[in-house]
């Protein structure tokens, strides 16, 4: 009997053990923000992590079965991976059956000495090289792993550290790259059940890599504390929100639903001051004329 490449397996889950958990917020996203319609040509962007890799290979199961006429285009950006971390990466795109377009750039080499927001510097940075080599490719959209974790932590760290009440877009047409926009289809995905996936397929994938990871991973092994770079990067303030929502949801299970319907109602008559289209208004502007 013909044994089945794993790719299969891995591809069958999505679309059986995780219909519920996966499949059906991946599809509902679409729909809902209308992220996907005929004609286009979206840019996958992989970083090699289990995100990108889920999506990508949502993505492939949609085309497949969706009568929605688009294109797909897989590109993994190298800003600067050691070997060993670009290899598990096409190690991956092989075992999952995803073929990926590798093209370089000197990101991690820009960004090394920086020492305030090097991750934000680095996140703007790929987005543009993401951005570029998509319309390169012919694409009208890119698609990142954003999933639902990340958006309710968005929310909160707005809030928190921000002093504002914003959250990450469904979609988002590009500011510097006419024409170009950007979706992300994990919008509903919750991050657990991307955790369950994997580790249900016994994947392993690629962590936060740069050298500003590495070098923190160093520091802290040569000082006996454990933890991967993953979790040192992120031991910030989205790890605050992440432990934050964690200990809320003891309390309450719809708390994350409920910081997610917060962007969602918000009411105008009941706020101090809101900004629209770059125009920022307070309250007291028409408090006597109403």
């Amino acid at each position: 009997m013909k044994q089945e490449a794993p790719h299969v397996n891995i591809e069958r889950s999505i679309i059986k053990q995780f219909r519920r958990e996966i499949w059906r917020p991946f599809v509902k996203g679409l729909q809902d923000y209308e992220m996907i319609k005929d004609g286009d040509k979206v840019a996958v962007c992989i970083s090699g992590g289990k995100d990108s890799m889920l999506l990508a290979k949502c993505l492939q199961q949609l085309k497949r079965q969706s009568q929605t006429d688009f294109e797909l285009e897989f590109i993994v950006m190298d800003p600067g991976y050691n070997p060993d971390n670009r290899k598990l990466i096409e190690d991956n795109a092989a075992l999952m059956n995803i073929p990926v377009r590798i093209f370089d750039s000197d990101i991690f080499d820009i960004v090394v000495d920086v020492e305030q927001s090097p991750c934000y510097l680095c996140a703007r940075m790929r987005r543009g090289y993401l951005y570029a080599h998509a319309r390169e490719l012919g694409c009208n959209k890119i698609a990142l792993g954003h999933h639902f974790d990340d958006v309710i932590e968005t929310i909160l760290m707005g809030i928190l550290y921000g002093g504002q009440i914003n959250t990450m877009m469904p979609k988002l047409h590009s500011t510097n790259f006419q024409g170009m926009e950007l979706i992300r289809p994990l919008y509903y995905v919750k991050e657990e059940d991307i955790l369950a996936w994997k580790d249900y397929n016994g994947l392993h994938f690629l962590q936060c890599a740069c050298r500003f990871t590495e070098r923190i991973a160093k520091e802290q092994a040569a000082r006996g504390m454990a933890g991967e770079a993953a979790d040192i990067v992120h031991t910030s303030k989205r790890q605050e929100m992440k432990e934050l929502i964690r200990s809320l949801r003891k309390t309450s299970p719809f708390i994350d639903a409920n910081i997610m319907k917060s962007v969602e109602n918000i009411n105008l008559d009941a706020c101090l001051g809101y900004v629209k289209d770059g125009v920022r208004r307070h309250f007291m502007d028409e408090y006597d004329e109403r």
